[in-house]
C-alpha cells in the first residue's frame, strides 16, 4: 500500500507514537518485522510515547492500582486495573523481553492461572479468557502452559451457531467477539483440526451478519470507532478480525468496508468516535461498579491509531471497484 507524503509523515514521523510507526511500516506498508528500521523502531516502544506512560505506573510486583482499587483485584475498577493494562500494552507492541511485562504476566498467571481460575479454567468467561489470551499471544507468551488451557476452553465453549456469548445463551452475539481475535494471533503451527473448525464456525458466523446484523434494529455504537475496545465490539474490530484470519477477499465483508471507506477524511485519516463505555440510552447493559474511561488520543479528532487499524485492514483486502 502507498501513502501519501502528508499521511506518511504523520503517521511516521517523530510526532508519531512508536507503536503506531511500528504497526504502520509492517502492517500497512508491509515491512519485514526483520527490517532494521522496524527493529529500531519497536525497542522504542516503552521507552518513549503511550505504552512507556503506562508502564511508569506499574508497582513493582506487576500490577496497576489506585485508590479505588481491592487489594490485589486485577480487574476493577474498569479500565484502569491490571487487565486492561495488559490488553493495551500487547496492542501497542510491548513483548516478554521486558521485564516490567514479566511481572505483569506472572501476577496474572498466579491470581488467574490454573483449573479454578480465569484462564480457562472454572472462573472463565468468554471476554476475561479471549481478551487474555489474545495479550498473551501478541506478548510472545505462545508457549505459556496456560495458553492451549485458555484455547481448548474457547473451542468448548463456542455455540452450535458457531458464535460465543458471555452469557448464559444457547445462541452467540457479535459482543462476543474476543475469543476469535485471539485465533487470529494464533500461529498456524499451533492451530489443530478442532481450533481450524472453530475458527471457520467462527468466520462463518460473523460473515453470515455481515459483521453487524442482529436483532431488528442498527446497534449505533458498532458504528463508532473507540480504542481502547476492552470487552465492546465494534465494525472496526469486525473488520480487523475477519482480514486478519484471512478472510478479506470474502464478498460479506463489502458493506462493512464501505462503511470503513466513508468514515475516512479528505486527508486520509480516520477519527476515533467515542470511547467507551458506548451505551445507547436504552441499553439493558449496566456497569455495576465504578469506572475510569481511558483513551490515548482524544474522540472526535484524528486518531493515528484508529487511521493505522483501518489502513491495515484495507491492507489486507483486494482493492475495492
Amino acid at each position: 500500500m502507498r501513502l501519501s507524503p502528508s499521511l506518511s509523515r504523520w503517521l511516521l514521523g517523530s510526532a508519531s507514537d512508536p507503536s503506531v510507526r511500528w504497526r504502520t511500516l509492517v502492517e500497512v506498508l508491509g515491512h519485514s518485522p526483520a527490517d532494521r528500521r522496524v527493529l529500531r523502531t519497536r525497542r522504542q516502544i516503552g521507552k518513549t510515547g503511550w505504552a512507556a506512560g503506562i508502564l511508569k505506573e506499574q508497582l513493582t510486583d506487576g500490577q496497576w492500582t489506585s485508590s479505588e482499587t481491592s487489594a490485589g483485584d486485577l480487574y476493577r475498577p474498569k479500565y484502569i486495573a491490571t487487565n486492561w493494562r495488559m490488553i493495551v500494552l500487547a496492542d501497542l507492541g510491548l513483548t516478554r523481553r521486558d521485564p516490567r511485562i514479566r511481572r505483569m504476566i506472572d501476577l496474572v498467571v498466579r491470581r488467574w492461572g490454573g483449573p479454578r481460575g480465569a484462564l480457562g479454567g472454572r472462573e472463565s468467561e468468554v471476554c476475561i479468557t479471549g481478551n487474555a489470551l489474545r495479550a498473551f499471544l501478541k506478548l510472545g507468551y505462545t508457549d505459556h502452559p496456560e495458553v492451549m488451557r485458555m484455547i481448548n476452553w474457547i473451542v468448548d465453549v463456542q455455540k452450535n451457531d458457531g458464535g460465543w456469548h458471555c452469557f448464559p445463551s444457547r445462541s452467540g452475539t457479535l459482543d462476543g467477539w474476543e475469543g476469535l481475535a485471539a485465533f487470529a494471533f494464533l500461529p498456524k503451527s499451533m492451530r489443530g483440526p478442532s481450533i481450524e473448525r472453530a475458527i471457520e464456525r467462527g468466520v462463518e458466523f460473523y460473515l453470515e451478519r455481515r459483521l453487524a446484523r442482529e436483532g431488528a434494529d442498527r446497534y449505533a455504537p458498532w458504528y463508532r470507532i473507540h480504542y481502547p475496545n476492552h470487552y465492546y465490539y465494534d465494525l472496526l474490530v469486525g473488520l480487523d478480525m475477519i482480514t486478519r484470519l484471512g478472510y478479506g477477499s470474502d464478498p460479506r465483508l463489502r458493506p462493512a468496508l464501505r462503511w470503513l471507506l466513508d468514515r475516512r477524511d479528505s486527508g486520509g485519516r480516520w477519527a476515533l468516535d467515542a470511547d467507551h463505555p458506548d451505551l445507547p440510552s436504552n441499553e439493558q447493559y449496566r456497569l455495576k461498579t465504578p469506572y475510569y474511561s481511558f483513551v490515548l488520543e482524544r474522540p472526535g479528532a484524528p486518531s493515528r491509531w484508529a487511521t493505522v487499524s483501518a489502513l491495515a485492514v484495507l491492507a489486507r483486502v483486494p482493492r475495492l471497484s
